[in-house]
């Protein structure tokens, strides 16, 4: 298998679930929607590493393997098939790599909301720089809004795995404001998060409700 259809596998495995993005990303510059498919998948596959599957042990391991493959992106250095789309961009890979402990140890938080938030925010901060540079938009003034945006993921991986934290159900997360002060790609993410999680639906979104859902992302 070539780079460039590894890169395309990994991209449609992450495209499977989220077939809605095809609907969503109309609302993105089209020069941004090849990097959006790829900072996404990677995203993808962080947080399905620390939060999917009953079983923690492999997924801390593959995140143990991302902390070593984040921080050699930054010295020129790329194993996994996404590098090809996101290794040269001139990103903050180790500030990533260094909120990874902080996604690891998110799998199952305790105590309530805030607390929650509070362990989340190293790695909310990294997105929301890494994203901010990607997309060559300012940097959020809090990432209390990434953090709550990733709190809400969270909470899509969670049937069969227990019950929330305390101010994690979904009508709590769905009166949190939304995200605002993000990237359009990030906020088209967060906006199908939620419509999936006021719709209780762990799968995809039909495409009139996913477009609408993205609309109102994109226009902030």
């Amino acid at each position: 298998m070539t780079d460039s259809s590894a890169l395309d596998s990994f991209l449609a495995k992450w495209q499977a679930q989220w077939p809605e993005w095809a609907v969503a990303e109309v609302f993105l510059p089209p020069p941004q929607r090849q990097r959006a498919r790829a900072w996404l998948a990677l995203r993808g596959e962080l947080t399905e590493a620390a939060w999917g599957g009953d079983d923690p042990t492999p997924g801390a391991a593959k995140l143990g393997w991302w902390e070593e493959e984040l921080a050699g992106w930054s010295r020129g250095a790329r194993r996994h098939p996404l590098g090809l789309a996101l290794q040269k961009l001139p990103l903050d890979w180790p500030l990533l790599a260094a909120g990874i402990p902080a996604l690891r140890a998110s799998r199952s938080p305790e105590g309530d909301r805030e607390q929650s938030l509070r362990g989340l925010a190293p790695f909310a901060r990294a997105q929301a720089v890494l994203s901010a540079q990607l997309f060559e938009t300012m940097p959020p003034a809090s990432t209390q809004p990434m953090a709550e945006a990733l709190l809400a993921e969270w909470v899509l991986h969670l049937p069969g795995r227990g019950v929330p934290a305390a101010g994690t159900d979904v009508p709590s997360l769905l009166a949190l404001p939304r995200l605002r002060e993000a990237p359009r790609a990030e906020r088209i993410h967060a906006g199908l998060v939620r419509a999936r999680l006021a719709r209780a639906a762990s799968g995809p979104l039909s495409a009139p409700v996913a477009l609408l859902a993205s609309w109102r992302a994109a226009r902030g």
